[in-house]
C-alpha cells in the first residue's frame, strides 16, 4: 500500500503583507484554525429538445465566476491586534498569501504552492469566556481570483 504524502499543520500558511509593496508577508499570530474556500459560481440553463418538445429539458451549467475566501479562528494575539483592527477599520484591501510550504519544498515543477492577491477583511470577531483566552474569528475575501506561484 502506498501512503499519501501529506502536509503538516504548520506548512499551510495564511500571511498578510501589512506594508503595501514591501513583499514581506507575515502570518497572523493566534489564528490556529484556517479554512480556505475556493468556489465556482455556476449559471444554469434549461435547454429544450427541438425535435421533441415533450421531452424534459436538458440542464447545462457553466462557471460564471470564481472566488476564494478564508475563514480563521483562534486566540486574539497582542502582536496582531493593531494590524487587524486597522485593516478592518480602513475597509481597504491588503495583499494576502495562502502558501503550502510542503508543495513549495517538495512539489513537482509547475505545481501551485501559493495563491496571493488583494483581499478584504470582511469580518473580525472577538469573544470572551470566563477562564478562557479572548478568541478571534475572521473572514477574508479575495478581490478577484488570487494569482498563483509555481514550483520551479
Amino acid at each position: 500500500m502506498a501512503k499519501a504524502t501529506t502536509a503538516k499543520y504548520e506548512q499551510m500558511i495564511l500571511e498578510v503583507e501589512w506594508t503595501d509593496g514591501s513583499d514581506t508577508y507575515t502570518n497572523v499570530c493566534g489564528l490556529v484554525d484556517v479554512t480556505i474556500n475556493r468556489t465556482s459560481n455556476i449559471d444554469t440553463s434549461e435547454i429544450p429538445d427541438c425535435t421533441d418538445e415533450s421531452k424534459p429539458l436538458s440542464i447545462e451549467r457553466q462557471v460564471r465566476s470564481q472566488e476564494v475566501t478564508v475563514s480563521a479562528s483562534g486566540v486574539w494575539a497582542l502582536s496582531s491586534h493593531q494590524n487587524m483592527l486597522a485593516w478592518w477599520r480602513a475597509g481597504t484591501t491588503l495583499n494576502v498569501r495562502l502558501r503550502n510550504a510542503k508543495v513549495e519544498s517538495d512539489g513537482a515543477t509547475d505545481d501551485i504552492y501559493a495563491e496571493s492577491g488583494p483581499a478584504i477583511l470582511v469580518s473580525l470577531n472577538n469573544g470572551r469566556t470566563k477562564g478562557q483566552k479572548v478568541s478571534a474569528e475572521v473572514e477574508i475575501q479575495f478581490d478577484g481570483v488570487p494569482a498563483t506561484a509555481l514550483v520551479v
